[in-house]
């Protein structure tokens, strides 16, 4: 373990890995309910099949974060990316989930060639650091928000946009006493404080659907928490499932797929990988990533892997934070985590049966700690600096987008710099970004993304 992770060398141990992997795997387990849910409802797709391609491609694609790069980073289908793939690819435009996986697959090899041509390493790598803090700030905020709405403490309304959820409500109840349980956990300094809060707090939500309080209604949304302890029925994922015939006939909307899958991933990858190797401490003194061609191409090979397994982009998941949270600081996280979600295929009843009240919690202590990176943004200096690191930090929770937030704060950073007579900090890299901002802006302008 030592030689293969550096455990030593990264201040850690095998317990604290091992702790930190299962946490970052039940803050995204609800991954494994959530995709069967958007992908199975396709013609063509069943919820099981998709199942087991979402745990397969996850597992694979972590372990090669775990060996590429030596991250305790977690990779499984990305959320909007999956409902981009389900309501908009299949839905909206009408074409089969074959032209989507196909698209997807086309993807993955596209970002292999980034990988290894380095575009991708100089992007994570050229973001100014005031950006890079700001972006770690605002991924913070974004993943309060995902917790609060999932656990419904936050709500929508319709005169104020969002508003207080019911505070008699036990999801509202139990998401808000289990983070103050992680907070006294963490106070006494108690050994994975986050996982055990998660427990507890499943616990304590397994107690109030005993006497009452919490009533399942699957019709609503809403699930038991008591798990099932029986083996599950094990669905093959279907495999291969492309149309190549599509791309000749139709190239200007098959690109349009593409493009989209591209554009989001990229920027939400780096956005993740950034904040999680921030908060671990994993970035060099000159705020680089090392080893981050590795990383970049465990999420291509996840990807290309995912679209064969039948599912959609596989990418870098900002939960992963709850695991470096806890400790993790090298891939032996990660090969836990990947562990989990090959374990998950015969116990996925109680894998499934986490409810987001109980990882809620963990993932705004998360973000708490997160946020904290704003100490370092520097808001009294350079105009480029203090504007495009704001719009970073507020655009991630308001337009519920990584990719949007690290936009915003590169254009505008962009666009600052030249005003202020400063072109020559502007990187090659940073150009590129903002031609491909333009070019998605562009589309979005014109209905077509």
């Amino acid at each position: 373990m030592e030689k293969l992770f550096k455990l030593k060398e990264h201040g850690t141990d095998v317990k604290t890995e091992i702790i930190a992997g299962i946490t970052t795997f039940l803050a995204m387990a609800y991954i494994l309910a959530v995709n069967p849910s958007y992908l199975g409802g396709i013609d063509g797709m069943s919820a099981g099949a998709v199942f087991s391609a979402t745990a397969i491609s996850a597992g694979i694609a972590t372990l090669c974060m775990a060996f590429f790069a030596n991250y305790p980073v977690a990779l499984a289908s990305g959320m909007g990316l999956n409902a981009f793939f389900a309501f908009t690819v299949c839905g909206a435009m009408g074409y089969s989930y074959k032209v989507a996986l196909t698209a997807v697959f086309i993807e993955g090899i596209i970002f292999m060639l980034l990988s290894l041509f380095k575009f991708r390493e100089a992007l994570v790598n050229k973001i100014p650091s005031n950006l890079k803090f700001a972006i770690t700030a605002g991924i913070g905020l974004f993943i309060a928000i995902i917790a609060l709405l999932n656990a419904n403490v936050v709500v929508a309304s319709e005169s104020t946009t969002v508003a207080l959820g019911e505070l008699s409500s036990p999801t509202v109840v139990l998401s808000l006493v289990g983070l103050l349980i992680i907070g006294a956990l963490q106070h006494y300094k108690v050994p994975g404080g986050i996982l055990l809060g998660i427990l507890i707090t499943w616990v304590l939500g397994i107690i109030a659907q005993l006497v009452g309080w919490y009533v399942p209604n699957p019709e609503a949304g809403v699930y038991s928490v008591i798990p099932q302890f029986s083996l599950s029925s094990f669905e093959a994922p279907k495999m291969f499932q492309f149309d190549f015939g599509f791309i000749a006939k139709n190239v200007p909307a098959f690109i349009l797929i593409v493009f989209t899958f591209l554009y989001t991933d990229i920027f939400d990858t780096v956005g993740t990988l950034i904040g999680v190797a921030e908060k671990g401490k994993l970035l060099d003194k000159d705020g680089s990533l090392p080893n981050a061609t590795g990383a970049l191409m465990a999420d291509a090979v996840g990807t290309v892997v995912g679209a064969c397994f039948g599912t959609s982009t596989v990418t870098s998941y900002v939960e992963s934070s709850a695991g470096v949270a806890a400790g993790g600081r090298t891939g032996l996280t990660a090969v836990t985590t990947a562990v989990l979600f090959f374990i998950s295929l015969i116990f996925a009843p109680i894998f499934t049966s986490i409810p987001s009240f109980a990882t809620t919690p963990a993932m705004l202590y998360v973000g708490l700690l997160m946020l904290s990176s704003i100490r370092q943004v520097k808001f009294d200096g350079d105009i480029a600096d203090a504007i495009g690191a704001f719009l970073a930090i507020i655009m991630m929770p308001l337009t519920y987008s990584i990719a949007n937030g690290i936009m915003f704060g590169i254009v505008s950073w962009v666009i600052l710099k030249l005003v202020t007579g400063k072109a020559k900090d502007i990187s090659a890299v940073m150009w590129i970004s903002v031609v491909l901002f333009a070019i998605y802006i562009g589309l979005k302008a014109a209905g077509l993304a």
